[in-house]
C-alpha cells in the first residue's frame, strides 16, 4: 500500500452556516448561476511526457477539464478555486444513462484516473455512461494544498509504548497543525467534505445533468451520503462500496475498527504460517504473531534501520502492518509477508536493503514526499470533525485499548493534528433521508467495518445491501475478482433497478 488512499473511510456533516443557508444552497441556484452555467473547456489530459496518468487517459480517448468553484459557498462572489475532472464519454448513445461520478476514497484520494479502471469491470455497461473522474478540492490536479511537512505519516502514526513516547507525539501533532495554519490558514476552513459535495453539484450542473449517478469507495461512500443530504433528489444510480456510517466518522480515523484489524492480523498470520517454508516467519499462527511482536518491540527500543536512508520507529511501523491488512487476496498477503520478513531481519539488527516498492512507501511515510497527501487528508478530516478533547484523553484511550488490541489500539486512538486545529466552520452532516442505493460490504472489512454498512442499510430502507460473506477486503467491486459482486453491481448500473431484497455473495 503505497499511499493512504483508503487507509480509512470517513464520514459525517448540517448547514452552510445555518440550516437556512444549507437549504438555500441546495434549492436556490441563483447565487451560483455563473458556476452552474460555466463553459467546460475539455482538453487533452497529459501535462507532459512524464505524466503517465494523463497519457493513459488520452490513449483511452478521455479528455480533461478544470471546473471553477467557490472557495467558500457562503461567499459565491469571492475567491474561486478549480477542481480537475476527466471524462470518458458514453459510446452507446442510444442507451446513455448520464454521467457517473467516481470517487476512490481517502480522504484525499485522487480519482482522475478512475474512468480507466472502472470501465474495465463495467464492460459494456460503461458504454452507457460518461465516466467522470474527479480530484477533490485541494487534491491531485485541483487547486493544491501542501503544509510543507517533513513526513507523510501524520494521520497514520501510533502512540508508542509508553507515556514519554506519547508526549513526543503530542509535540509532533501540535507542530504539524501549526505548520498548516501558517501555510494555509486562509483556506483550511473550506477543505471539507461538505464543500466537496457542493463542488460535485457544480460539476453536475456544468455537465448539463439533472442528476448524477455515483460510485464511491470507502471515504467516497461518506462523500456520496453527504451529497444526498445537501442535494436531495439529484442522484440517480448510486453504488457505495466499503460503506461508512456517518456516526462513525472520527478524527482518529480507524477508531471502531480495532477488532476487525486484529482479526485480519490473526488471519494473515495463519496464512503466513502455512507458508513458513517461503517466508520463515513461524510455522504456527502464534509464532508468526510472536515475530510481529518482536519487530514492534525492537522498534520501541531503537528504530529499525532500512538501507542507508530510513529509520522506522514505533510510531510509523504499525502502519506497515495495518496498511497491509486491507485485503485477504494472496498477492496482498504475500507482499505483507515479504515486508515482515525484511523487518524481522532489521529487528535482529541485520543490514537490510528495501525493494523498490518498499523504498517508495518509506519515502512517502518518512519524508516530505508524502507531505501533500498527508496534509490534504488531515485537513479534510480536521475540517469536518475536529474537536478539542484534551491531550490526556487520547492517552487514556490508547491505554484502555492496548491489551485487547495491541497493534491497532495505539494507532486507532492516537492524537492527531486535529486536536490543535481550529474548530470546523460547519457542524458534521446529519443524515435524515432515505436514498435508493446499492451498498456493497465485506463482513471482514478492516477499514469500514460491516456494522457500519448494516447501520447505513437501516438508515436507508430503500437501499439494498450486497454482502460478501467471509471476505477481509476493503473495496469489492472490480477489486476482488468476485464475479458475483461485479455482475450484480453491473446489473444495477445497467437497468437502474435495485434487487427486491438484500443479497449475499461468497468470498
Amino acid at each position: 500500500m503505497s499511499t493512504p488512499r483508503r487507509f480509512a473511510a470517513f464520514v459525517v456533516c448540517t448547514a452552510v452556516l445555518t440550516a437556512t443557508t444549507t437549504s438555500a444552497t441546495a434549492a436556490d441556484p441563483k447565487p451560483f448561476a455563473r458556476f452552474h452555467g460555466q463553459h467546460v473547456d475539455w482538453h487533452a489530459c497529459a501535462l507532459d511526457a512524464d505524466d503517465e496518468t494523463g497519457q493513459a487517459l488520452d490513449a483511452a480517448g478521455a479528455d480533461c477539464a478544470d471546473i471553477t468553484v467557490p472557495l467558500d459557498y457562503a461567499d459565491p462572489d469571492g475567491r474561486t478555486i478549480t477542481v480537475a475532472i476527466s471524462r470518458l464519454k458514453a459510446t452507446d448513445t442510444a442507451h446513455r444513462v448520464g454521467s457517473l461520478l467516481l470517487n476512490d476514497g481517502g480522504p484525499a484520494g485522487p480519482s482522475l484516473q478512475m474512468p480507466l479502471t472502472k470501465s474495465e469491470v463495467m464492460g459494456e455497461v460503461a458504454d452507457r455512461y460518461d465516466l467522470i473522474g474527479m480530484d477533490p478540492r485541494f487534491v491531485g490536479r485541483s487547486t493544491p494544498l501542501d503544509c510543507g511537512w517533513d513526513l507523510g505519516s501524520a494521520p497514520l502514526r501510533s502512540a508508542g509504548a509508553d507515556l514519554a513516547a506519547y508526549r513526543k507525539e503530542v509535540a509532533v501533532a501540535r507542530e504539524l497543525a501549526g505548520r498548516c495554519e501558517r501555510a494555509h490558514g486562509d483556506v483550511l476552513p473550506y477543505v471539507t467534505t461538505r464543500n466537496t459535495a457542493r463542488d460535485m453539484d457544480v460539476i453536475r450542473a456544468a455537465l448539463g445533468e439533472d442528476a448524477l449517478s455515483y460510485l464511491g469507495y470507502s471515504y467516497g461512500s461518506y462523500l456520496g451520503e453527504v451529497y444526498t443530504q445537501l442535494f436531495p433528489g439529484r442522484t440517480d444510480r448510486m453504488v457505495l462500496d466499503g460503506v461508512h456510517f456517518p456516526d462513525r466518522y472520527s478524527q482518529t480515523l480507524l477508531h471502531g475498527a480495532e477488532a476487525a484489524n486484529e482479526a485480519a492480523l490473526r488471519a494473515w498470520a495463519s496464512w503466513a504460517a502455512a507458508r513458513h517454508d517461503t517466508y520463515g516467519l513461524g510455522a504456527t499462527r502464534g509464532k508468526v504473531l510472536a515475530t510481529v511482536e518482536h519487530i514492534l518491540g525492537a522498534a520501541a527500543q531503537e528504530p529499525l534501520r532500512i538501507g542507508d536512508a530510513y529509520l522506522l520507529d514505533e510510531h510509523v511501523l504499525p502502519f506497515f502492518f495495518i496498511g497491509g491488512l486491507g485485503s485477504d487476496l494472496d498477492n496482498q498477503r504475500a507482499d505483507l509477508a515479504a515486508t515482515v520478513r525484511l523487518l524481522a531481519r532489521a529487528a535482529d539488527r541485520e543490514p537490510v536493503e528495501p525493494s523498490e516498492e518498499l523504498t517508495g512507501r518509506l519515502e512517502f511515510l518518512l519524508t516530505g514526499a508524502g507531505s501533500a497527501s498527508a496534509s490534504q487528508m488531515t485537513a479534510i478530516v480536521c475540517g469536518d470533525v475536529a474537536e478539542r478533547r484534551g491531550v490526556g484523553s487520547y492517552w487514556h484511550a490508547v491505554e484502555a485499548s492496548r491489551e485487547r488490541f495491541p497493534l491497532a489500539g495505539p494507532l486507532a486512538n492516537h492524537i492527531t493534528p486535529c486536536e490543535f486545529w481550529d474548530r470546523p466552520a460547519e457542524a458534521p452532516t446529519v443524515l435524515d433521508n432515505d436514498v435508493p442505493a446499492l451498498l456493497v460490504a465485506a463482513t471482514g472489512d478492516p477499514r469500514t467495518v460491516y456494522a457500519g454498512a448494516e447501520a447505513m442499510r437501516e438508515q436507508w430502507p430503500s437501499s439494498r445491501l450486497l454482502t460478501v460473506e467471509g471476505a477481509r477486503q476493503h473495496g469489492m467491486y472490480g477489486e476482488y475478482g468476485n464475479s458475483c459482486v461485479d455482475e450484480r453491481v453491473n446489473a444495477y448500473l445497467r437497468t437502474g433497478r435495485l434487487p427486491t431484497h438484500d443479497l449475499a455473495c461468497e468470498a
